[in-house]
C-alpha cells in the first residue's frame, strides 16, 4: 500500500561494522537487505533471528582479505538497509512485499544481498530481481533440500517449495542436495532442460559438477541463493533440518569463483536459513564470514571487468 512504512527500526549495527564514509548509501557497491521472516518452518525455528545475528557477527570479521591484499569493504561500501518487516497476512504476502522492495532497491552497478530469514524469502528477492534485470534469470542454488514440492503443510510459499518458483524467471542449478521426496525426483526427471540438480555425493566425488555448472551459467545473468544448510552441521549447526554429510567453506567457494567466472553477471545474491542457538556463534560467524568472501569475489570480479 502506498504510503506504508514497510521498515522496522534500523539495526544499530551495519554489516561489518564499516564508519560511514564506507556505508553510505549514495556511494555503496553493495546494499544489504535484512529479512527476518518465519513463517513457513516445518522443524527447528529460529531463522527470523538469523539477520541480525549474522549482522552482528559481522562485526568480528576482519576487513583485510588475504586473497586481495586489501580491506576491500572500506573500498567498495556496505550500506545496511532497515529490517524489512514482513507482512504477517500469509507467506504469499510477504513474498510480495520483498519483491516490490527488491525491485526499488536493485538497479544495475550495485550488487543486493539478501540476509534471511527462511528461504521463502529467496523468492521475493528473485522476483524482484528479475524486475530490474529481465528474463530469464539463472539462478543458482546451494542447498541440502531440493525445494521443488508444489506445495508443503498447505502452502505453495512453503520453504520446500521455493524452486517452484525460481522456475518461473528461469533455469535452476542445484549444488549440494542430499535430501529429497519421491515428488521431487519425479519432477526432476520430468524437467532435464530447465532442472540440473547434483547431489551431495557429485560434489564429494568430484564428479566434474563444476564444469557442468560453468556451461550451465555461460554468458547469463545469476541470482545465486546460498541456503546455510547447505553445508555440513560440522560448519552450520544452526540451521532449521541440519543434513549429515554436507559441504565445506572450500566447497562452497569453488561454486561461487565457477559462477563468477563463467556467468555474465551475478545481479544478486542471498544468504538464508541461519537460525541461531543461543551461546553458539560459529554458524553466526561462519555465516557473516561466507557473506563477506562472496561479496569481495564478485564486487572485485564486477570491477575488473571491461567497461
Amino acid at each position: 500500500m502506498q504510503g506504508e512504512k514497510m521498515y522496522e527500526t534500523l539495526p544499530a549495527e551495519n554489516f561489518l561494522g564499516l564508519p560511514p564514509e564506507a556505508s553510505d548509501e549514495a556511494s555503496s557497491q553493495v546494499i544489504v537487505l535484512p529479512l527476518p521472516y518465519e513463517g513457513t518452518v516445518s522443524y527447528g525455528g529460529g531463522t527470523r533471528e538469523g539477520p541480525q545475528a549474522i549482522i552482528q557477527a559481522s562485526r568480528q570479521v576482519e576487513l583485510y582479505d588475504r586473497e586481495f591484499g586489501r580491506e576491500l569493504a572500506l573500498e567498495y561500501g556496505v550500506h545496511t538497509l532497515p529490517y524489512l518487516a514482513p507482512d504477517h497476512a500469509s507467506p504469499e504476502a510477504t513474498v510480495d512485499r520483498i519483491t516490490a522492495a527488491v525491485a526499488e532497491l536493485a538497479r544495475p552497478g550495485r550488487l543486493l544481498v539478501g540476509l534471511g530469514g527462511e528461504h521463502t524469502v529467496s523468492v521475493g528477492v528473485a522476483r524482484g530481481l528479475a524486475q530490474v534485470y529481465g528474463t530469464p534469470l539463472v539462478t543458482v542454488q546451494w542447498d541440502a533440500h531440493s525445494d521443488l514440492r508444489e506445495s508443503y503443510e498447505g502452502s505453495p510459499y512453503s520453504h520446500a517449495c521455493v524452486a517452484r518458483h525460481f522456475l518461473e524467471i528461469g533455469p535452476v542449478f542445484q549444488a549440494g542436495i542430499r535430501a529429497i521426496s519421491l515428488e521431487e525426483v519425479d519432477f526432476i526427471a520430468e524437467n532435464p532442460h530447465r532442472l540440473q540438480v547434483h547431489f551431495a555425493e557429485d560434489i564429494h566425488g568430484g564428479a566434474g559438477y563444476l564444469e557442468q555448472l560453468a556451461d550451465f551459467i555461460a554468458g547469463k545473468r545469476v541470482f545465486l541463493t546460498i541456503d546455510l544448510d547447505g553445508f555440513d552441521p560440522a560448519y552450520i549447526a544452526a540451521t532449521g533440518t541440519p543434513e549429515p554429510n554436507g559441504m565445506t567453506w572450500q566447497q562452497g567457494l569453488a561454486l561461487v569463483r565457477t559462477v563468477v567466472r563463467h556467468a555474465a553477471e551475478i545481479v544478486g545474491f542471498d544468504i538464508v536459513e541461519l537460525a541461531p542457538i543461543p551461546g553458539q556463534h560459529a554458524s553466526d560467524f561462519f555465516a557473516a564470514r561466507f557473506t563477506y568472501k562472496v561479496m569481495n569475489l564478485i564486487v572485485e570480479s564486477r570491477n575488473l571487468k571491461p567497461g
